[in-house]
């Protein structure tokens, strides 16, 4: 299974908030309060989210956090990269930062690299103003009424 962490996941909502407001620099404690996640794990993706260039940051009385860009300009890529590293399903693939000892020998290297390749476009098409959209969750539909014996007869 390909999944992202934990801290991928509360990097979108911690800049999805931060988008509500482009003009406010919001603190690590402000924007924990405001999500919900934890202060610490705040503060740490947030330091994680200015080395990859998502976020800058100001120190003094009306020192905070604020993001780089717009909110259509931010990529499901970049957020993963800057969280995670880069997007690279296996060793063998470009952009990887893990060596392969069979690489050379390896027939499956370029079958890995088309489905890598694939992966991150499609995560450079999504913003972050999309993952930050609302969900309309649907709603079920009624369950039908039961059938009473009296209307069969």
């Amino acid at each position: 299974m390909i999944k992202l962490s934990r801290l991928t996941d509360y990097s979108v909502v911690v800049m999805s908030q931060m988008a509500q407001d482009m003009s406010v620099t919001r603190t690590a404690p402000e924007l924990a309060a405001a999500t919900g996640v934890p202060a610490p794990t705040v503060a740490k993706l947030l330091k994680l989210l200015v080395k990859g260039g998502l976020v800058e940051s100001w120190r003094g009385v009306n020192g905070g956090y604020a993001l780089t860009r717009n909110l259509d300009e931010i990529t499901a890529a970049d957020i993963i990269e800057a969280l995670e590293g880069p997007v690279a399903l296996t060793a063998c693939v470009d952009g990887s930062d893990a060596d392969c000892g069979v690489e050379a020998l390896c027939p499956m290297r370029g079958g890995w690299e088309k489905v890598n390749r694939a992966i991150r476009t499609a995560l450079e098409e999504v913003t972050l103003a999309e993952l930050s959209q609302p969900v309309d969750f649907l709603m079920a539909p009624p369950a039908p009424e039961a059938e009473t014996s009296a209307g069969r007869d």
